[in-house]
């Protein structure tokens, strides 16, 4: 089983789907879980909680379905969507409180069932505030409205159930628009039983010679999803100015994923 061990939401910032608000000041790590199960086993696995706030933090816990767009959009649910896994999670408790600059652990485990099928269980933990923070705003007619605001962190967990495996596959190289920039993107296709990720990075070159890395978006593919992901220039030397690069754009190098890499040779134009 693999964990990824990195610290996120410290001051109320969300890893990684929501934003927080409010006096919501919670550190958590890891920031999702990776694991590996067999039908039958039993996975137990915990978070390490810290509130970075002088006052104390209540907390309240619980499960999410979620799914992602093709454009990388998230969606929510509360209700049990059709084949979720979140009735194989037990939660230690709904709610805790943590103490001004304390720090905790809070544990889950998964019963995965005898019969489950090869597959991934995917779901979140959410933690929030568990009293809503008022805050002002402008109403219409000039007059200050008080509005609850909760904060929230969301922690991915996936299980891979019965060697379920990502199986990626590069659909086409090309340069497209991207929140308003003109950017190098890779079409992918996952035509495996569990989500994967992009890795690695591009040797580029660009009109004026400037060289750099291109790296890709590393958010996930869910099985059976095409995406078409864009690369962020990157310098490889420290203290360098990278400016924005030229087209065309030379690059080559490997894109690695969870089980093998891709060889890239392309221009970008």
């Amino acid at each position: 089983m693999r964990a990824m061990q990195r610290w996120a939401g410290a001051l109320g910032l969300l890893l990684p789907l929501w934003a927080g608000a409010g006096p919501f000041e919670l550190g958590v790590a890891p920031s999702r879980f990776e694991l590996t199960a067999k039908a039958g086993a039993r996975v137990g696995q915990s978070l390490t909680l810290q509130n970075v706030s002088d006052q104390p933090a209540d907390v309240a816990v619980r499960t999410l379905d979620w799914n992602m767009t093709p454009e990388g959009g998230i969606s929510y649910s509360e209700e049990l969507r059709a084949g979720s896994c979140r009735p194989w999670v037990t939660l230690e408790r709904r709610r805790l409180t943590l103490g001004s600059r304390a720090r905790g652990s809070y544990r889950f485990q998964v019963d995965i069932p005898p019969d489950a099928p090869r597959g991934e269980c995917r779901f979140m933990i959410a933690l929030e505030g568990a009293e809503p923070a008022a805050t002002s705003k402008l109403g219409s007619d000039g007059a200050a409205v008080s509005l609850p605001v909760s904060g929230r962190i969301a922690i991915a967990v996936y299980i891979a159930v019965n060697g379920a495996q990502p199986k990626l596959e590069v659909e086409n190289l090309s340069t497209q628009p991207v929140r308003g920039r003109r950017l190098p993107t890779v079409t992918i296709t996952n035509k495996g039983d569990a989500h994967g990720r992009l890795d690695g990075a591009l040797d580029a070159t660009d009109a004026r010679g400037q060289k750099f890395e291109l790296v890709p978006d590393a958010s996930p593919l869910l099985p059976g999803q095409t995406r078409t992901l864009a690369f962020t220039a990157r310098t490889n030397v420290a203290n360098q100015k990278l400016d924005e690069p030229a087209f065309p754009i030379q690059a080559s190098g490997r894109l690695d994923w969870e089980n093998g890499s891709f060889k890239v040779e392309a221009e970008f134009k």
